[in-house]
């Protein structure tokens, strides 16, 4: 048996210890998955393509309310019919110069274009479904050619461990891949005795291989003194421990963000835990509410034991003899069945489940005809309730994912040169999603109710000093996510001042000249006639 480089010796010890510290969250996922996710469910169980995997579900209140939500997070926060993120300069000397806005809007449009051009949508909508039933997901982000490319990683797949920030920074993923799939991927000449030999008899056999990204300077230099990259990346075979691809990133390629998370552990916590138990004991009722309508509607018969030798028929219309004079006929047996009750508590359990998805404030009642107030109001209660679950993908996923991005299409010269002035300068990343401008919005109203204030009381005392005009336009432009293209610069309208009050200037020149001549001509009269005189 070949000797196991000490690297590679060193990153399985340690994915050993990942492992234990998984395995207590593998049972409790499978049920997630079997209850509400069946299509991944592949935990703890292992299923081959194509097999039943909905045999425990009775009721698909569940289902449904997880297809909701992960829809809902996905048109809130990176929908593809709206823009969701804008770049701005941290220096606010640069968002006046008009050269770096262009370059900034044109590098925003790029990225916009290739995340369209790439399956960035489906994946990400794959990574809520993750996030809302198993409470952690897992997507990869890299690049392809002059594209990006995205890909969400099954939970089962992935094993993670974080740094002392409680940032995920260590990501293995174990999978399986066929012989003729690994040589295509590492090359003929990279592949172990085993997979090679693999690939000449048995090209479709799979074989399990360990991805594992990590940062550098939490190991030692002299492990991995080949890779000049700071996340390093490496691809080994889970069981010969046999390196296959050994190389580095500049950014994490791999973005983990965690629906709701405690303290104490790295994997997140869902709304899918939260009513797991409702989940099933609706299920449970919803099997015996079955089985007791089967029973009422084809009921269990009653035959005497003895002297009745005739065939018992009970299809519809079917006739069965029995002996004139006796009592040996078949009789149903009553059952004294209450679905009322049962059917209370099942409602009362899908009440519990749509709670815990938020299924109430994501979708409007039907038939009703709400106002704009109540339509705001609505709004802000599902900012307060989305709010702290929000701010965390925003941390975990949205940011680091632009940025991994960015950088990306940076270096594949997706962007133009960059202007001069625009050398070692920051960027900001705002976030202009459906649910951001809902928050902005209910501070608009807010602060427009606070100018309606102030106006109204500015009659008594005066109280309009404390407002800067321009400043609270630029405040609405900015809240209300008017284009640039649209909007003046500080120049222009600087530009545009100087040429009305010039033009009011004139004006009131040409005037008082037209009052002056107007006189002159109304007192022309009476001059003469005093000369006359």
């Amino acid at each position: 048996m070949a000797k196991i480089p000490p690297q590679i010796a060193a990153l399985d010890r340690r994915f050993k210890t990942l492992m234990k510290q998984r395995a207590n969250w593998e049972s409790h996922w499978q049920q997630l998955g079997d209850y509400m996710l069946p299509r991944k469910a592949d935990i703890t169980k292992k299923r081959t393509q194509g097999d039943k995997r909905t045999e425990l579900i009775y009721d698909g209140t569940a289902v449904h309310a997880v297809e909701l939500l992960a829809a809902s997070l996905h048109g809130m926060l990176t929908s593809p019919s709206v823009p969701w993120f804008e770049l701005r300069y941290r220096d606010p000397m640069l968002q006046e110069n008009d050269a770096a806005n262009e370059w900034l809007e044109d590098a925003q449009h790029q990225m916009y274009m290739a995340f369209n051009r790439s399956n960035f949508q489906q994946e990400i909508h794959e990574l809520y479904f993750d996030l809302v039933v198993f409470g952690t997901g897992a997507m990869f982000v890299e690049g392809s050619g002059d594209d990006l490319r995205f890909s969400t990683r099954h939970i089962a797949e992935v094993y993670i461990s974080e740094d002392a920030q409680g940032r995920v920074d260590t990501v293995y993923r174990k999978f399986e891949l066929t012989a003729r799939a690994i040589a295509a991927r590492f090359g003929e000449d990279n592949l172990p005795p085993k997979i090679a030999k693999s690939l000449e008899t048995e090209p479709y056999d799979e074989h399990s291989l360990v991805h594992v990204v990590f940062p550098k300077d939490g190991v030692r230099s002299d492990l991995f003194a080949k890779i000049n990259k700071p996340i390093a990346s490496i691809y080994y075979c889970a069981d010969t421990k046999m390196v296959l691809s050994e190389s580095g990133f500049d950014e994490m390629p791999m973005m983990v963000p965690r629906f709701l998370k405690d303290s104490v552990s790295s994997y997140g916590r869902s709304p899918g835990m939260t009513c797991l138990s409702d989940v099933k004991m609706l299920n449970k009722m919803s099997e015996i509410t079955i089985r007791s309508a089967q029973k009422q509607l084809d009921p269990p018969l009653m035959v005497p034991d003895d002297s009745f030798l005739l065939p018992i028929r009970t299809t519809p219309g079917s006739l069965n003899f029995y002996r004139s004079g006796t009592r040996d006929r078949m009789e149903t047996l009553q059952i004294g069945a209450n679905n009322s009750l049962g059917l209370n508590m099942e409602e009362q359990r899908r009440q519990a489940i749509r709670q815990a998805f938020y299924v109430d404030q994501l979708i409007l009642e039907q038939g009703s005809s709400m106002t704009a107030t109540e339509v705001l109001s609505r709004q802000e209660q599902r900012l307060r309730l989305l709010g702290p679950v929000l701010g965390r993908l925003q941390s975990e996923l949205l940011q680091p994912l632009i940025d991994r991005s960015f950088a990306l299409m940076l270096r594949q010269g997706a962007f133009a040169a960059p202007p001069e002035e625009m050398q070692g300068q920051d960027i900001d990343i705002e976030y202009v999603s459906p649910l951001a401008k809902a928050q902005k919005m209910s501070e608009l109203q807010n602060t427009l109710r606070g100018v309606e204030v102030m106006t109204q009381l500015s009659q008594i005392i005066p109280v309009l000093e404390y407002f800067d005009p321009d400043k609270m336009v630029n405040y609405l432009i900015e809240v209300m996510g008017m284009p640039a293209q649209v909007v003046r610069s500080a120049d222009e309208v600087a530009m545009v001042r100087r040429q009305q009050q010039q033009a009011m200037q004139a004006q009131a020149e040409a005037q008082a000249q037209m009052q002056e001549s107007e006189m002159a001509n109304n007192l022309a009269p009476f001059i003469k006639a005093t000369n006359q005189q």
